[in-house]
């Protein structure tokens, strides 16, 4: 195994731990016998997969992940998330959807990132700069969404952190693993993004 010797090393290499370790405690919480609902248990393993492609894109691993098929796969995700999120009580709806709204960004996110990129040596100088005008807009607003999810999720579980609003409201997050899971999930795909990009 070669020694890590540039930052971009480093950094790969902590990514790659970081989602190794999301990966395992995802699959972990799909896969436990009791506690978890059939929807419960997919979105688990939804990020759990997503996770481990994650943790192998810096690598060359990554560069043999199947284009359309995995595009596909996460784009179905992305749409997963908020359509499983309704509920019976139209009240409920918004609340629920929008819980799943960092999820859903996620597997747009991860999809975004293994679309194939093949066709474009016979498109114009022009209409080539225009689209990639608009993968930037895109990737930034991604990357934006994410940033903003990620530091809501990583600080929510601090009470020092917590406005006096959130405080009374009693924001102590149920599952402070689960949400620390997403904050870190949230995070290190944002810093793909830009580093994909």
């Amino acid at each position: 195994m070669t020694s890590m010797r540039t930052p971009v090393d480093v950094e790969q290499g902590l990514l790659t731990v970081l989602f190794s370790v999301v990966a395992v405690h995802a699959l972990w919480q799909g896969l436990r016998p009791r506690g978890t609902g059939g929807r419960d248990r997919v979105d688990h393993l939804l990020h759990a997969a997503m996770a481990a492609a994650m943790a192998a894109m810096p690598w060359s691993l990554g560069r043999s992940l199947p284009g359309w098929t995995a595009t596909l796969l996460f784009t179905a995700a992305a749409v997963w998330f908020p359509l499983t999120a309704f509920d019976r009580r139209p009240a409920h709806a918004v609340a629920a959807i929008t819980a799943q709204l960092p999820s859903a960004v996620g597997m747009a996110a991860m999809a975004w990132m293994l679309r194939p990129s093949h066709g474009r040596e016979h498109v114009s100088a022009g209409s080539l700069g225009d689209a990639a005008g608009a993968a930037t807009v895109v990737t930034a607003v991604l990357t934006s969404y994410l940033l903003a999810c990620a530091i809501r999720l990583l600080t929510r579980p601090m009470p020092s952190l917590r406005s006096d609003t959130d405080r009374a409201h009693g924001a102590a997050p149920t599952d402070p693993y689960g949400q620390t899971r997403h904050g870190a999930m949230a995070l290190g795909t944002a810093l793909m993004l830009v580093m994909h990009h």
